[in-house]
């Protein structure tokens, strides 16, 4: 009976071997993306704690975020650590509607006047023909009033309208009436400032409040937040607030796979209920409600769009540094760049899709 105890007592690998095995099986992984633990390269990792490689084999996407965040690791270039990983493939209910805007887009606005352009649009710009991440945001805000075919007098239903910049455009540039809905109180109030004087209507809604017939909808970045048991219900909405000769403009990320949620640590720390969807998503829930006129991927664009957030986010934190603190500060930089890696490593999309409820007569003419 003693032999047999010592035995296994020996058999147990001690604190030492576990922890260098957990290295080794790390080390393989980031082997695989060509990134090394301790290299010299920006793109490489350093480690602080130890226990980071225990963490991230039981926790995956949650841990290595979380572990970043407390400081277990640095590296110099998060958005190419990103790019390399995700490029090697390693790594709703109506009552939550609200959650996204308390959480995320209530963050403050101070924030995100410091980190996007002058109109504070928060999603991809169009660096077709910019420059800079001013002309980039009118670009695609442009693009959007001409793929819709926008004219003087008609009435636009913009879902999830942020801080107002896209309504104000619109109606600004195309004489178009506007009603722009949020779940964000800080984006109503300052939406609603913002557009004071032009034809424009700022609400407090969900999508689902709206019952009400538009010549055109628009929806910039809200589809991400619907979930997809919720697509078809989303787009028959969407069809009944439009008129029979209307369209629709989708603006969304999406994934190259389908999936049910984000990854864990996006959906504890920056998009509550939140998931990328799928062409395959897509299609099933447009089936037998809208003709499908147009698909524009522009996703290599916002990698483009987060490296400038990312750089304003810096320069800017110096004056939000008291409010918001160290770990903000890394969870938002992890959010920025990791972002910007997976644009890079073409996993992830940026698509505008066109959608008529009867179809356009003839054709519809893409743009550009």
């Amino acid at each position: 009976m003693a032999s047999s105890v010592e035995t296994r007592v020996r058999s147990r690998p001690r604190p030492m071997a576990r922890a260098k095995s957990l290295r080794r099986s790390v080390e393989t992984l980031l082997a695989h993306a060509d990134v090394k633990i301790g290299g010299e390269r920006p793109c490489d990792i350093q480690v602080h704690d130890e226990r980071l490689y225990a963490r991230v084999l039981a926790e995956g996407a949650l841990g290595l975020g979380e572990s970043y965040m407390d400081g277990w690791w640095d590296c110099e270039r998060l958005d190419e650590f990103f790019h390399r990983v995700v490029a090697a493939d390693n790594l709703q209910k109506p009552s939550r509607a609200y959650e996204v805007g308390k959480r995320h887009y209530d963050i403050g606005n101070d924030l995100y006047e410091r980190m996007l352009d002058t109109r504070l649009i928060y999603s991809s710009g169009y660096w077709k023909e910019a420059t800079t991440l001013e002309e980039a945001q009118e670009a695609k805000l442009d693009l959007v009033c001409r793929k819709l075919e926008l004219e003087p007098g008609m009435r636009v239903l913009d879902i999830g309208c942020g801080w107002g910049g896209t309504a104000r455009f619109a109606a600004e540039r195309y004489g178009v009436e506007v009603v722009g809905i949020t779940v964000s109180e800080e984006q109503a109030r300052y939406a609603h400032d913002l557009c004071r004087g032009l034809p424009v209507e700022i609400r407090l809604h969900d999508y689902r409040d709206v019952a009400e017939p538009f010549d055109r909808v628009l929806s910039l970045g809200t589809f991400e937040h619907v979930g997809y048991k919720n697509y078809v219900r989303y787009l028959k909405l969407v069809r009944d607030s439009l008129k029979q000769d209307g369209l629709f403009l989708l603006h969304t990320i999406g994934g190259n796979r389908s999936v049910t949620r984000a990854n864990a640590w996006t959906e504890r720390y920056i998009f509550p209920n939140s998931m990328l969807p799928s062409v395959k998503q897509i299609a099933a829930a447009i089936e037998g409600i809208f003709v499908l006129e147009d698909w524009h991927n522009f996703g290599a664009d916002y990698d483009r769009t987060l490296m400038c957030w990312y750089r304003n986010f810096e320069d800017g934190w110096p004056e939000l540094e008291d409010r918001y603190g160290e770990r903000f500060y890394r969870m938002w930089k992890y959010f920025l760049l990791s972002s910007a890696g997976a644009f890079r490593a073409r996993s992830t999309q940026l698509w505008q899709i066109v959608l008529a409820p009867r179809g356009v007569p003839g054709e519809y003419s893409s743009v550009r």
